[in-house]
């Protein structure tokens, strides 16, 4: 089944840029929902970003809103997180995870960004922020 695996982290500038890449092995369904979490120390995991590749539509937290892109290669296999003007308040543990459950997305929403919505996950790249 899906394995996916981050890269893209490291230390950056308050006001810097990274861009994040989650590569999926195995088999992929363009219908999965795709998110990025992220955890922070003292903090409980967050959805960051979720996208539904059947229906192109994006949800993000009101936190990254404007700053954060998420978006995914036209093959289907790799997901990017693209962070703009980052904060040192971004920095933590990032994720990426896949809904590959049989369950039905609803159009008109898409994928949520709820950490109980998603069944398969990275290992996480470190992305810090100063």
């Amino acid at each position: 089944h899906v394995q996916l695996v981050e890269s893209g982290g490291g230390s950056v500038q308050a006001g810097g840029s990274l861009r994040l890449s989650c590569a999926a092995s195995g088999y992929t369904d363009r219908t999965y929902c795709m998110g990025w979490f992220r955890h922070a120390p003292g903090k409980e995991r967050e959805g960051v970003a979720a996208f539904w590749p059947a229906g192109e539509k994006t949800n993000y937290a009101g936190s990254v809103k404007g700053r954060f892109t998420i978006s995914q290669d036209s093959d289907g296999n790799t997901v990017y997180l693209q962070m703009d003007s980052l904060k040192p308040e971004d920095s933590g543990m990032y994720y990426c995870a896949a809904d590959t459950t049989d369950r039905a997305v609803l159009p008109s929403f898409g994928c949520g960004r709820t950490e109980y919505e998603y069944n398969t996950w990275g290992q996480g790249t470190q992305v810090t922020v100063s």
